[in-house]
């Protein structure tokens, strides 16, 4: 809200028609006269302030150079105060953007100088002049950070304009003087009001420049607060050559700044891959030798009479007893050193055609996005985006879990994935343009013409974001299904060349076992499946939450199943359904904790016995998953833990004459068994799919399945959940061909008589089915303690235990403490030969 009131304001004040006129009076300052008059086109700008939109601050004719050592004060109109204070205080949110915009700023400055240098409308350059760079430095004791730039330079007049003036944006007069189709200048400094955020960091600015065209070196100086500048020559004489440098005197709580090791650290984060070289200046202490005074005077001394020696004593031999000159310590100090490091080495591969590009390249480049020295991205794809905005990308798939992700924090994973950049600047890293299921996604976003506002931070049309976003995600999923479609792709073959045949010792032709080729291709490498395993939750939430893209996401899921076999066998939903059965209206699926306890539930009895496919779902998000994806192809997902679960290829008219029969022939159990059990079940039924199994506990088919029922109880942050709430809807089902069951119908009590009036043996039965059907059916044990009772009854029973009573303690009588008992066996004695007496050797014993 600030915001948008703030650049409301900033809008109508850049709105008036006035403009200001200075005339310089006598005594160094200037009259102020405010006038209407038609602005005229300002003079290209640089480094130092290039981007304002709006009213003009212009000099009049009458006006001429200063003299040499003069200095003039210019005063801000009222309005620009007010506007500067809102850039300072509203516009920008983070201060570190300040060196982003200058070094921005410096880049547009080279680019202008390389332009015109091409075009010959630039003046000569001195002969000392490096090439179009940037260089950063900073004086922690003085508290300063300089920005320098070799570019085009400003003129004093290009000073007052561009420096005086807020909102006028030199960058789009210079390209607009260009003309149409006359040249390709990509210029980035076309933001806005980039060099007033000096201020959010400094009390005082200074810029020095100077103009190829000019002869004078000029320094503009301002302080934060203030309502006026200053114009001077520069005391220092021509210093920089060509170009424009910058000095921040830091304000005491953004002193931080003047550590080199910070800037390189923005330098770095938003400055990355501009086309100029930045180099930052980093200082260190190195220890040097130094030659002491009275050391040099005793040396020379010292020379003198040894030459005096030598000539006195020409013939005679040196004495032994001579004492060798002793060399004596040499002094050290301390001495600051400075070296220039680059700090933008990496190249924009983004911005190459993709053909020109290599896999190494690709590969080098994801890890300077990803921070990941030692892995490989999965896959990437490059591409260029047309229509109403025009972009470039590269996103990378990674190999590896991110350790965010690993946690399930989507938030942080996201954050930084995806970089914004236009014409190769970082705008921001915080933008959302990939939603949370496809937060893994590494890459950069480039744009040449993406609208932005006076502090580049905030696009003018949210609907922007949201048209890139949209983009973004239909290439991932696309990335994504090429990698897929490399799982399915059948072996190379050479050419024209044919597969040699086997030859047998009698020379026949030895024939190709079938299942010898359907082992070749599962043992051909499946790099979309390896990826899978490790990021299958994050595709699953997409079906979940992208309505628009769950079709195309569907698609990319695979399972286990059934009949798949061996580690790397996995089915996809379109594989499912081509191979479902013919009279299969429904794909199956089974939700659970463990493939292995899936294999071997009695739920999957029926579906072995007809050779039917089941999916075995073993995520937690597989149960949010199928709730949400109720169909695929038409075919609808239902959970074999649930009940009304019908084979169509059976006789329907068998199948009800007897689920009658059983239904009649067993009622008085079944009505006894929901007195008996009360709210424990939902209802007691008779099965029609069990085959080995008494019982079994299913779910209501529009209620929790046991599976959903445990990770609902697992929620480590659940809130006032009602147990009711989270419990799945029991239903009771019962072989009717069992002997155990057809035992329980000869002893339950009559439809009349209390539940519990039944002999205690066969409610103890009935009890201990319920308890066996919970554990079949996936469900805890309702009352432990209850089964416990029971299960030892049970053992009782079987063991022939008439009497639980304990036994009496015993009291064995007191011993003495005995050494334990060594087994001189099992060591096979010891033996002095077993040792090495050399290594003893010397040693004291």
């Amino acid at each position: 809200m600030r915001l948008s009131i703030a650049a409301t304001v900033l809008s109508a004040i850049l709105a008036a028609p006035a403009a200001l006129s200075f005339v310089p009076t006598t005594s160094g300052g200037s009259a102020f006269v405010q006038r209407r008059t038609t602005a005229s086109a300002p003079p290209s700008c640089d480094v130092a302030g290039c981007d304002r939109t709006g009213a003009a601050l212009t000099m009049s004719t009458a006006e001429a150079a200063p003299a040499e050592g003069r200095k003039e004060t210019y005063q801000f109109q009222a309005e620009v105060g007010r506007v500067m204070d809102i850039i300072i205080n509203s516009l920008y949110s983070d201060k570190d953007v300040f060196l982003r915009e200058l070094v921005s700023n410096a880049a547009d400055a080279c680019d202008k100088k390389r332009f015109l240098s091409i075009t010959a409308e630039a003046g000569d350059d001195a002969p000392n002049v490096a090439q179009p760079g940037i260089k950063i430095k900073s004086d922690l004791e003085a508290g300063t950070v300089t920005i320098e730039d070799s570019g085009v330079g400003m003129t004093r007049d290009e000073l007052i304009n561009n420096l005086g003036r807020i909102a006028q944006s030199g960058t789009k007069n210079f390209i607009d003087a260009l003309g149409k189709g006359t040249a390709d200048v990509n210029l980035i400094g076309q933001f806005g009001v980039g060099f007033y955020s000096t201020f959010l960091v400094a009390d005082r600015v200074s810029v020095a420049s100077k103009h190829p065209d000019s002869d004078t070196q000029f320094m503009w100086s301002s302080a934060n607060g203030e309502d006026h500048f200053y114009i001077a020559p520069d005391p220092r004489g021509n210093t920089l050559g060509r170009g424009t440098e910058i000095t921040l005197h830091l304000k005491e709580d953004t002193e931080e700044y003047a550590n080199g090791g910070r800037l390189r650290e923005l330098s770095k984060h938003y400055s990355e891959f501009i086309t100029h070289p930045i180099h930052l200046r980093t200082s260190e202490m190195t220890t040097v030798e130094i030659e002491d005074e009275e050391d040099e005077a005793e040396d020379a001394d010292a020379e003198k009479e040894e030459a005096k020696g030598e000539e006195e004593d020409e013939d005679l031999e040196m004495s032994e007893e001579d004492e060798e000159k002793e060399e004596k310590p040499k002094k050290t100090k301390e001495v600051l050193t400075h070296s220039w490091e680059e700090v933008n080495t990496e190249q924009a591969i983004w911005t190459r055609s993709k053909e020109d590009i290599t896999d190494d390249e690709y590969q080098g480049f994801w890890k300077v996005v990803s921070h990941q020295e030692y892995s490989d991205a999965s896959s990437w794809i490059h591409f260029n985006a047309e229509g109403n905005i025009n972009f470039k990308s590269l996103l990378y798939l990674p190999s590896d879990v991110p350790q965010h992700l690993m946690q399930g924090n989507f938030d942080l994973e996201r954050k930084g994935g995806l970089k914004l950049y236009v014409r190769k600047v970082l705008i921001s890293d915080d933008f959302e343009l990939m939603p949370k299921y496809l937060s893994f996604i590494k890459g950069v976003v480039d744009s040449d013409d993406l609208p932005l506002n006076v502090n580049r931070e905030t696009l003018q049309e949210s609907k922007i974001i949201k048209v890139i976003s949209k983009k973004l995600v239909r290439k991932a999923i696309e990335m994504l299904r090429k990698l897929a479609e490399k799982d399915d792709e059948e072996p190379e073959k050479d050419g024209d060349k044919t597969k040699e045949a086997e030859i047998d010792a009698d020379g026949n032709v030895v024939e190709v076992d079938e299942d010898e080729e359907e082992l070749e291709k599962l043992d051909k490498p499946k790099p979309y499946l390896t990826w899978y395993k490790k990021f299958a939750p994050s595709l699953k939430m997409g079906v979940i939450e992208d309505d628009a893209n769950r079709g195309k996401l569907a698609k990319l899921l695979r399972f286990k199943s059934s009949k798949t076999e061996g580690e790397d066998d996995y089915v996809s939903l379109p594989a499912y359904v081509e191979r479902m059965k013919e009279w299969q209206d429904d794909i199956y699926v089974f939700t659970g904790a463990k493939v292995e306890d899936m294999e071997s539930s009695h739920f999957m009895d029926k579906f072995f016995e007809k050779d039917v496919e089941v999916l075995y779902l073993t995520d937690p998000v597989d149960e949010y998953m199928t709730n949400t994806l109720r169909e695929f192809d038409g075919k609808k997902f239902v959970a074999i833990s649930k009940e009304g679960i019908k084979f169509k290829d059976e006789d329907e008219d068998m199948v009800k004459r007897r689920e009658k029969a059983y239904q009649k022939k067993f009622k008085p159990l079944t009505k006894w068994l929901n007195k008996l059990y009360g709210a424990e079940v939902m209802r007691v039924a008779i099965s029609k799919r069990l085959g080995k199994a008494p019982a079994i506990v299913s779910s209501s088919e529009y209620g929790h399945t046991a599976n959903m029922e445990r990770i609902m109880r697992a929620q480590a942050f659940q809130h006032g959940q009602d147990d009711m709430m989270m419990r799945a809807m029991r239903i009771l089902e019962i072989n009717p061909r069992h002997p155990f069951i057809e035992k329980l119908l000869e002893g339950c009590p009559d439809e009349e008589d209390d539940a519990l009036s039944a002999e205690e043996e066969t409610v103890d039965a009935a009890w201990l089915l319920y308890d066996m059907a919970l554990l079949n059916g996936g469900f805890p044990i309702s009352d432990p303690k209850k089964y416990s009772q029971r299960m030892m009854k049970v053992m009782q029973m079987v063991m022939g235990v008439d009497d639980l009573t304990l036994s009496e303690e015993i009291s064995p009588p007191e011993e003495e403490d005995e050494p334990p008992e060594v087994d001189m066996d099992s060591n096979e004695g010891i033996n002095i030969e077993d040792f090495d007496m050399d290594e003893f050797e010397g040693v004291d014993m």
